[in-house]
């Protein structure tokens, strides 16, 4: 098979839970378990820090990797989900897994992957700790893909455990409440291995501590230490916080020496480093065109609380959403004088913009639906003075299809 009919059947044999939602959702480690066994247990031939939370996961991730990359490390990164290619998600120094790597894998363990009936995210996982083993890397930065306790990566046995954020995300699935969610994230915290928490939050604090307790893990709250306030090419005010829980992480990183220089220059060269896209990203000027990935009411909020910062004449949202989103609680965050463009993605799991114009109206938010997220963004474009400014969001789906 070619690289791109390899991905066809990945994404059609075993569906992707972003694509398709909880029937793509494993809720047990069986299947990874007996997988990496086959593949020779890659997971523990290399070091790695676990990364969890509802929100900042995946910047903290690109963080940590850019800054031990700029000590000399030769540094693994596995995060979901991708926004224009798969290999976004299996990168080794910045640079994503080799076609020819992905074909083989399949090519080779396809019997095992069907037999079993594994998830997208299960061969995906196995595909990178065996890439990242075989490469002989130093250390890898392991992104959970959904909730903790369950999810695929908690396999590893890594140097230190980052948690960054707890919101109300995935409640079908994690459960309804900040603490039933906090729960599940606190599954990736092992035996005897340090915890750092970016935010402390009054709903999680005492699980957190008390789980750690438990495990005889040393628990840091990254507000408990003097940190300073590092600049960042990831331009978003909100990642303050991100930036506060990775230097604490990497305080607890014993074994690999990181300096202040390190640090600084990693945190300012995160998007050459590692190719993180679609956090603030800033796709054009005249008009000014920004995209961010957040899609959660927590993450949102912090979106919008930016926005209010900028200089615009006029201001224009190009917005869609997945079925699982309670998009009354989303759409209640935003301006009523905007401009809106209510687009649905391009994946099974779009909203359609028939409910999203509905729930708009009774909220007196002001626009028009589309079918798709381009014709949307087109209209935006045209509509748009040179001093406007234009947002795209609401799904990391809508955001893959304008980068």
């Amino acid at each position: 098979m070619t690289y791109n009919e390899t991905l066809e059947w990945m994404f059609a044999q075993l569906p992707m839970y972003q694509q398709k939602g909880e029937v793509a959702y494993k809720n047990k480690l069986d299947n990874i378990v007996n997988f990496t066994e086959i593949l020779g247990n890659p997971e523990k031939k290399f070091k790695s820090i676990h990364v969890a939370g509802t929100n900042g996961k995946g910047s903290s991730s690109h963080m940590l990797a850019s800054i031990l990359q700029e000590a000399g490390f030769k540094v693994g990164l596995y995060t979901s989900p991708h926004l224009k290619d798969f290999r976004e998600r299996i990168k080794i120094n910045g640079k994503p897994v080799p076609k020819k790597f992905v074909i083989e894998f399949i090519a080779q363990h396809r019997p095992f992957l069907e037999y079993h009936k594994l998830s997208f995210f299960e061969m995906t996982v196995g595909m990178a700790f065996d890439y990242f083993a075989k490469e002989n890397i130093d250390i890898a930065i392991i992104e959970v893909g959904l909730g903790g306790r369950l999810d695929s990566t908690n396999i590893i046995m890594p140097e230190v455990s980052l948690i960054t954020n707890i919101g109300l995300d995935h409640t079908h699935i994690l459960g309804d409440s900040i603490e039933k969610i906090a729960m599940e994230k606190a599954g990736i915290i092992k035996r005897n291995v340090p915890l750092v928490i970016s935010e402390r939050q009054r709903e999680t604090e005492l699980i957190f501590t008390l789980i750690a307790r438990q495990r005889r893990s040393n628990i840091v709250f990254s507000d408990e230490l003097e940190i300073a306030d590092y600049p960042s090419d990831l331009l978003g005010d909100y990642q303050k916080q991100n930036i506060r829980g990775v230097v604490a992480c990497l305080r607890q990183l014993q074994e690999f020496e990181v300096t202040e220089k390190h640090i600084k220059k990693g945190l300012k060269n995160v998007v050459s480093n590692t190719g993180i896209l679609g956090r603030w990203q800033i796709l054009q000027s005249k008009p000014t065109v920004i995209c961010d990935t957040a899609h959660n009411k927590e993450g949102l909020y912090w979106v919008l609380q930016q926005l209010k910062n900028q200089k615009y004449e006029k201001l224009h949202l190009v917005l869609g959403f997945v079925n699982d989103k309670e998009i009354e609680n989303l759409l209640d965050l935003f301006p009523k004088d905007a401009q809106y463009y209510f687009v649905k993605p391009n994946v099974p799991r779009g909203m359609e913009v028939e409910k999203i114009l509905e729930m708009a109206s009774l909220l007196h938010l002001k626009g028009s639906g589309y079918k798709s997220v381009n014709k949307g963004f087109k209209d935006a474009l045209h509509n748009a003075s040179g001093n406007d400014l234009i947002f795209v969001g609401g799904s990391t789906f809508v955001v893959a299809e304008i980068i």
